[in-house]
């Protein structure tokens, strides 16, 4: 059949689609978009018909045909950045993705998620939100990776509700220096830490600097890229391997490969397989357990709950509360930094994701559904697992963990009455989990970094560092400021770690016994944190999940009032008052915001809407 023989063919199937068998009424627009594919979303000109005629001349302006317009179509995002090196090789991963679709029988075709590194998460799931609603695909493939770009996607692909498939970059490489393995960004921590205290000299580290990150992808300790990639796996959204392949890997192009053609088969299985459905309370339920047995990023705390609240069936079933029930019965069952000592390449080597999952099947929920239209049980079942010796492995037994339980805490008490986090996991001096000092308080990350060096800073190894305002809207984006550094002089006393407190996010790649994302933040006419004050007798006990400041409740009560009125009159130079005046997207972020304890999201893109 000629091509223009097939078009007017399909035209007039589509005809024959939307008629009533009684010569009723239909809406034609309505059927059509019901066939999928091109003829979905149609911008309407009065005439479905028209609207689908003239998408086609245009899109055929790229060379593709009425066949392959007749096919199941896939949209592929595309995260690629010149600046972004753990998206270094999307380009590679979108054409295997394409050749799998094709492979299937489908038709893929790429649209740009613009993706420079470590952007607001904020702003970032708009884009596959909006572009998936408004491009014309039956799935998505979502290729991402550095952090906060596997979050916003899934955000948004929830909100969207077309069946998504993820496939995240990959693990880089460890580099070397010296004989010994190291890699980002860890390493990058603890060795500018020895060179703040002086045991490196500019030498060093200029070398280590070559070798941190020696290949493309992401940081290839357990950080908050895979964190995400692990819990993706948890949520049943993407093979086993895909978590821990190397980006630099053979079996990246393979996993991308399998990932086109699974989105094609995906298609097929209508409502089951879209994320509103295939995800229900026990797929979150079994990501916080991966969460807690790999002793994952704390960011993956606020990006999960930003994620569930985006779900209309889940929202508000699951609260910080539920992910310190779930530590409490689950052990830390991988070895990786910085809560451990290996790498994400030992992780893969070590049989990655299905070695762990098969470890923790008894506290999982196996009849969770994957994107495979399988169980979670069911796929274990079926998958290949290669024996590694456990000399050789970096995953532990569940009857022998290498932390017993509780990776990641969260507190509670007059200091954070809606909660904070801490990973206990990766404190360096396991005294400080229970621990009560005189506050060293800074007012934001300009006074931090302006005395924190100053020899005459009034600070001692048992002081609590506390930083306030890099919350979501005191310090907008809420920054991974939270590692605060130990000051100069002590660190050249060999003082490695310190009590610390913040409103604000830390790298998941950074260590220490570090308590973050308090909420209330303290930019908010409510927090406790904002009228902290310098010689303030702080308490953490991480066994009793308690963080309280030791004042009188009439001096308690003093500050607040103050600290209210001060936010009251200071409409000019006060966040939390300036932004009711604010401008543009910078306004639309500050008025619309939530606390870290409900995802750092916009309210009105939850899924009950604004608050």
């Amino acid at each position: 059949m000629s091509s223009s023989a097939q078009h007017d063919d399909n035209i007039k199937s589509e005809a024959e689609a939307g008629a009533e068998p009684n010569g009723g009424d239909y809406d034609l627009s309505r059927a059509i978009d019901s066939r999928g594919g091109l003829r979905q979303g149609l911008t309407s000109y009065g005439d479905a018909h028209f609207s689908l005629f003239l998408r086609k001349v245009f899109i055929k302006a790229l060379g593709y045909s009425e066949e392959a317009l007749s096919r199941p179509i896939v949209g592929i995002v595309n995260t690629f950045s010149g600046f972004n090196p753990c998206h270094a090789n999307v380009p590679q991963l979108m054409e295997a993705a394409r050749r799998g679709v094709q492979l299937a029988g489908g038709a893929g075709g790429g649209f740009p998620d613009d993706q420079p590194a470590r952007v607001v998460r904020g702003a970032d799931e708009y884009v596959p939100e909006e572009s998936d609603e408004a491009q014309p695909v039956d799935a998505v493939v979502l290729i991402g990776g550095c952090d906060k770009t596997t979050p916003a996607q899934l955000m948004g692909g929830i909100s969207a509700n077309k069946p998504i498939l993820h496939l995240v970059t990959g693990p880089m490489m460890p580099g070397s220096h010296k004989g010994v393995r190291i890699g980002a960004c860890t390493d990058c921590r603890n060795n500018w830490a020895s060179f703040r205290a002086g045991v490196i000299d500019i030498e060093e580290i200029a070398a280590l600097n070559e070798e941190l990150a020696p290949t493309a992808g992401t940081c290839g300790v357990m950080g908050t890229a895979s964190t995400m990639a692990c819990i993706l796996v948890g949520l049943g959204l993407m093979p086993f391997k895909g978590a821990s392949a190397p980006a630099v890997s053979s079996a990246r192009l393979r996993i991308a490969e399998e990932t086109g053609a699974n989105a094609v088969r995906v298609i097929s299985a209508g409502e089951k397989l879209k994320p509103q459905s295939l995800l229900t309370r026990e797929s979150f339920l079994n990501a916080i357990t991966v969460l807690q047995a790999i002793g994952g990023s704390t960011n993956a705390v606020v990006h999960l709950m930003a994620i569930i609240n985006r779900h209309p069936a889940i929202a508000g079933t699951i609260t910080l509360d539920t992910f310190d029930e779930i530590g409490r019965r689950t052990p830390l069952l991988v070895d990786l930094k910085p809560s451990g000592s290996n790498y994400m390449t030992d992780f893969h080597n070590s049989g990655g994701m299905a070695a762990l999952l098969e470890e923790l099947r008894p506290i999982l929920h196996l009849e969770a559904l994957t994107i495979s239209g399988k169980t979670l049980g069911e796929a274990l079942d079926s998958e290949r697992i290669i024996p590694v010796p456990q000399e050789l492995r970096c995953i532990q037994p569940f009857g022998s963990p290498l932390y017993p339980a509780s990776s990641l805490v969260v507190l509670r008490g007059n200091l954070a009455p809606g909660g904070a986090v801490m990973k206990a996991s990766a404190s360096k001096d396991r005294r400080l989990l229970k621990h009560s000092g005189r506050a060293v308080v800074f007012a934001g990350s300009a006074d931090l970094a302006a005395r924190i060096d100053d020899e005459n800073l009034e600070v001692t190894p048992e002081s609590v560092l506390v930083l306030q305002n890099i919350g979501p809207v005191g310090n907008p984006g809420m920054p991974e400021a939270g590692l605060v550094p130990i000051p100069r002089k002590l660190a050249a006393l060999g003082v490695s770690d310190m009590l610390r407190v913040s409103d604000g996010r830390m790298s998941g790649t950074a260590g220490g016994t570090i308590v973050l994302h308090v909420s209330p933040e303290a930019a908010s006419p409510e927090s406790v944190l904002g009228i902290v004050k310098d010689g303030d007798v702080i308490t953490c006990d991480v066994e009793k999940r308690l963080l309280q400041v030791e004042i009188s409740d009439e001096e308690f009560e003093r500050r607040k009032e103050a600290r209210r009125t001060e936010v009251e009159k200071d409409d000019l130079k006060h966040p939390w008052k300036a932004r009711e005046k604010m401008r543009g997207y910078r306004g639309l972020y500050m008025r619309s915001v939530n606390q870290a304890d409900q995802g750092a999201d916009f309210d009105f893109l939850r899924a009950e809407g604004p608050e």
